[in-house]
């Protein structure tokens, strides 16, 4: 996931902003930003194990033309 780690407070409260396009994860108690296709479209799949998020794999599509 992605690399960047958003603020957050002692009262586990994170603010993100709204005019950014992401797909967020909390993974114990961590706001983290899922990366983004390189090429602006495909797929962001998430994997769970015990009711938590622990991978996600990103696929792209290219375009032609």
């Amino acid at each position: 996931m992605g690399e960047r780690q958003l603020q957050t407070d002692p009262d586990m409260i994170a603010e993100v902003d709204l005019h950014e396009n992401a797909v967020y994860v909390v993974c114990q108690g961590k706001l983290q930003i899922v990366d983004t296709p390189p090429t602006g479209y495909g797929t962001q799949l998430i994997y769970w194990r015990e009711g938590k998020p622990t991978h996600s794999e990103i696929g792209f599509t290219q375009k032609f033309g």
